[in-house]
Formats: C-alpha cells, sequence, structure tokens
C-alpha cells in the first residue's frame, strides 16, 4: 500500500491517497479528518497507523507503507 500526500492552494485542502502495490487508487481524502474515507474503503482497522504516517511524509512524495 502506498500513500501520496497532496499540498492545497488558497481555499482547496490538502489530500491524501491511499493506492494499493498495483497503483489503484483506494482512497481519496481529506488529511484533516481522514476517518470516513478510510472506514469506507475497509482501512478502519488500520486509520491510527495511517495518520501517523501521514503526518511524517512529505508532500508529493509517494511513500510505501
Amino acid at each position: 500500500m502506498y500513500l501520496i500526500k497532496i499540498k492545497g492552494k488558497a481555499k482547496i485542502p490538502d489530500y491524501l491517497q491511499v493506492r494499493d502495490d498495483n497503483f489503484t487508487l483506494i482512497a481519496y481524502t481529506r488529511t484533516d479528518r481522514p476517518e470516513k474515507a478510510l472506514e469506507k474503503c475497509g482501512l478502519g482497522d488500520q486509520i491510527e497507523r495511517i495518520k501517523t504516517i501521514m503526518h511524517e511524509i512529505p508532500f508529493g512524495k509517494m511513500t510505501k507503507i
């Protein structure tokens, strides 16, 4: 699974993409409230792990977890 944090501009918020090993988009959610989207795509058990990693990774850098 891969995470990509995307920087928003002006009124557009920052977003997080969660992709599988084939780079297929699993979830696309705002970084300030990712819980609902992660629950919806079946990653509810990994919310805390993803949130921790999300705050550590730089914008625009794909990170494998």
